[in-house]
Parts: structure tokens; C-alpha cells; sequence
């Protein structure tokens, strides 16, 4: 709603063509719908600080679906070196003692979860690597397309699964929903959009590394969380 008064104040009309529509669609899947969900579930278990860290590793999987899929952009030893090490941070934030567990007793829900939250960075892949395609649009088109999309999905699945009419939030839980829409969704896509048509795709998705020591400070000063020292490594 936000972004599509913004477009009209500034005077630019969405598109009409059903082809262009179907595109907002899938990148609605990929960028928002599937990811959003999952990391929702997720973070009902997994502390924000840690959600944060697997959240980050976009770029080793933008970089394999490039080398492996689309080779869309030039692969360098350099980009190799970094999703290697990112390969081998996110297997020491996971932890070993997450696998001895799972030897044992069968997967855990925190590993579920975990794992939920790296499915949702793949998808997050792929849609950067997929918003390529709305090179030449303003980049406030495809954000605002894609959230209606993504709104025309989820919006009927979150009445049918969660009745929302039974639920009572908090004036916390309403600030916290707005802060996301306006901040980390609607003016975060905009410049994302921005950024894929003058960084590419790797480069668009290497801000993510930045949210492992915001999201971790956010999650240590506000929400009391800690690490453990294979996550701090």
C-alpha cells in the first residue's frame, strides 16, 4: 500500500501486460511468499542473532546456482575462496553438536528450523539472480508487483491457516509488523531492485553479510541473546 501511493505521487502506473504479471508472481514466490513463511516458522525457535547468521549465506548459493545454472556473470577464485568459507562458517553456526543429535535421536526441531532458514536464503538466490529480469523498469515497479502478488497469495493462506480473527496481538507484535513492512520490505526492495540492475546479482546479494553484525548486536542488546563461541568463530 505504501509503495503503490508513493508510484502514484510520483505519476507511474504499474503494468497491464499479463506477461510482466506472471513475472511479479514468481519472484512474489521466490522473494517473499516462500522465504517470509519460513522464516517465520523458524525464528519460533531459533533466536533472532542466529537467524540472522544463516540469513546471510545468499551469496554462497547466488554464487552456486551462477556457476552451476545460469552463468549469468563471470566466476573469479576470489568469489570461490569467500563461498567456501561461507560454506564452512554456516556448517560452525549449525554446529557440530545439531548432527550428533540427529545420530542419535532422529532431526530436532532446531535443526528443522535451521534448516528452514537456509531454504529460505536459496530462495532469496535464485530471486536475485530472477530480478535480472526486470532490468529497464523503475525499480519500485517490481517491488511494489511482487508485494501484490506475494499479498494476493498469502493473504487467503493466512485466513484459512492462521484465522486471524482468533488472535489478539500486541502493540509490540502490530510496531514490529509495521517497522518490517516499511523499512526491511518496501524500502528495502526498492533499492534491492536498484542494486541488481548496478551490481548484478552476487554483488546485490553480498549486503547481505552486513545483517550478521547488525542482526547479532540488535539481538545481544535488545533481546538478550548470546552466541556460542562456534557461532562467534
Amino acid at each position: 500500500g505504501l509503495l503503490l501511493a508513493v508510484l502514484r505521487g510520483r505519476g507511474i502506473a504499474l503494468p497491464r501486460d499479463a506477461a510482466t504479471w506472471r513475472k511479479f508472481l514468481f519472484q512474489a514466490g521466490l522473494n517473499s511468499v516462500v522465504p517470509f513463511t519460513l522464516i517465520a516458522w523458524g525464528e519460533r525457535s531459533v533466536d533472532a542473532g542466529l537467524a540472522t547468521i544463516l540469513n546471510s549465506t545468499a551469496p554462497i548459493f547466488t554464487f552456486l546456482i551462477t556457476v552451476l545454472i545460469t552463468r549469468h556473470e563471470p566466476v573469479t577464485a576470489r568469489k570461490l575462496f569467500g563461498v567456501v568459507a561461507g560454506i564452512a562458517g554456516t556448517g560452525l553456526i549449525v554446529g557440530p553438536e545439531a548432527f550428533k543429535g540427529v545420530a542419535l535421536s532422529g532431526l530436532g526441531h532446531q535443526l528443522w528450523a535451521q534448516l528452514a532458514i537456509v531454504a529460505a536464503t536459496i530462495c532469496y538466490a535464485g530471486a536475485a539472480i530472477f530480478g535480472k529480469s526486470f532490468k529497464g523498469l523503475d525499480p519500485m515497479l517490481p517491488a511494489a508487483g511482487s508485494l501484490i502478488s506475494g499479498s494476493a497469495l498469502l493473504i487467503p493462506a493466512g485466513l484459512i491457516v492462521e484465522r486471524p480473527w482468533t488472535v489478539e496481538p500486541s502493540a509490540a507484535s502490530v510496531a514490529a509488523l509495521l517497522a518490517l513492512s516499511v523499512f526491511s520490505t518496501a524500502l528495502a526492495l526498492v533499492i534491492y531492485f536498484r542494486l541488481i540492475n548496478t551490481l548484478g546479482s552476487v554483488g546485490a546479494t553480498s549486503q547481505a553479510y552486513l545483517r550478521v553484525p547488525i542482526g547479532v548486536a540488535i539481538g545481544a542488546v535488545f533481546l538478550g541473546e548470546q552466541l556460542n563461541a562456534t557461532a562467534w568463530l
